[in-house]
């Protein structure tokens, strides 16, 4: 079949002209992809190949905000539990679920990334401490703009009008008494803690009371018709407001204890609607007496932990 053959070999002269008209381009194709699409990242910088693939993966949500189309309301999803009440989204059409009391949230009126605040609480740099840290951002948090602490009807004292709207979400019936916590006889947040010492060591006993109006903290010793610490001068007591509002922390220290020290102390916390009180004991022990004592814990530790099924398949 001469004709085919004649074909054939045309095309494959064709083709040896081409590639010797094109040898630089198929030498770059073969060898190495296009300078745009080299990734010198091991890990593959993403977010630089889409912006110079033309991508806006980079770009803030403020930027492809544009991108949100007209607004129509009537196909806006539904919100359900929002205690905070409800704000624009980031197109600001929609309405979605605000930020609760301390939550990260963005400045200004437009949701970036965060998103907005709820009703009542602002945007700003966190007011509670840092922990030391040094060279780190503030962060900005929702923070209740009226702090003013409320009695609810609940007999509840809230810290601010933003807690109070977050328990009156789920109980609609809840309203405000007035203004200020509700008065009420003191409650021992943290009382103080048994311990066992040994002789000649310095220990402390801390006592943390709620109450409207403020209590008064005292110290006692089982046995002894005295208000500590007395004329003792190795014993002391220290009292100051806080941790939280409308409360008080108070410490009672003995310094270089000895075996008389040892019995039970009460704290009381009084105001003009009552009183409570809540005691620990402290044993203070010789050398000896001492070692065997944190023995026997020990002991009774490794009982414990040995009849502690371990084998058992908790996942």
């Amino acid at each position: 079949m001469p004709g085919m053959r004649g074909l054939i070999a045309l095309s494959l002269f064709l083709n040896f002209q081409t590639s010797r008209a094109l040898p630089s381009q198929l030498a770059d194709v073969r060898t190495e992809p296009p300078a745009q699409f080299l990734l010198t990242d091991p890990l593959l910088d993403y977010d630089r190949l889409d912006e110079e693939l033309g991508g806006g993966g980079a770009r803030s949500m403020t930027e492809g905000a544009e991108a949100c189309g007209p607004c129509e309301p009537e196909l806006c999803p539904e919100t359900r539990g929002c205690r905070a009440g409800l704000v624009l989204d980031s197109c600001g059409c929609c309405k979605e679920c605000g930020n609760l009391e301390g939550q990260a949230c963005d400045p200004g009126d437009r949701s970036v990334f965060y998103g907005l605040c709820g009703t009542g609480l602002r945007c700003q740099a966190d007011p509670r401490p840092a922990g030391g840290r040094e060279g780190d951002d503030e962060e900005e948090v929702c923070v209740c703009e009226e702090q003013d602490a409320v009695c609810g009807t609940d007999g509840v004292s809230y810290m601010n009008m933003c807690q109070f709207r977050e328990a009156a979400f789920s109980k609609p019936g809840l309203k405000t008494r007035g203004k200020g916590p509700c008065k009420t006889v003191p409650v021992i947040k943290v009382p103080p803690h048994s311990q066992v010492n040994g002789t000649g060591s310095s220990l402390v006993f801390l006592c943390e009371v709620f109450a409207f109006p403020m209590a008064l903290v005292e110290w006692r010793k089982e046995g002894q018709d005295v208000v500590l610490p007395g004329d003792d001068p190795h014993i002391s007591v220290q009292s100051r407001g806080g941790p939280l509002k409308f409360e008080l922390s108070s410490w009672l220290q003995i310094e270089e204890a000895g075996p008389e020290d040892s019995g039970t102390y009460r704290c009381i916390a009084r105001n003009n609607l009552g009183s409570v009180s809540a005691s620990a004991v402290l044993g203070i022990l010789g050398a000896k007496e001492l070692s065997s004592y944190l023995a026997n814990s020990v002991s009774e530790m490794q009982q414990l932990m040995d009849a502690t099924d371990y084998d058992q398949d908790f996942y």
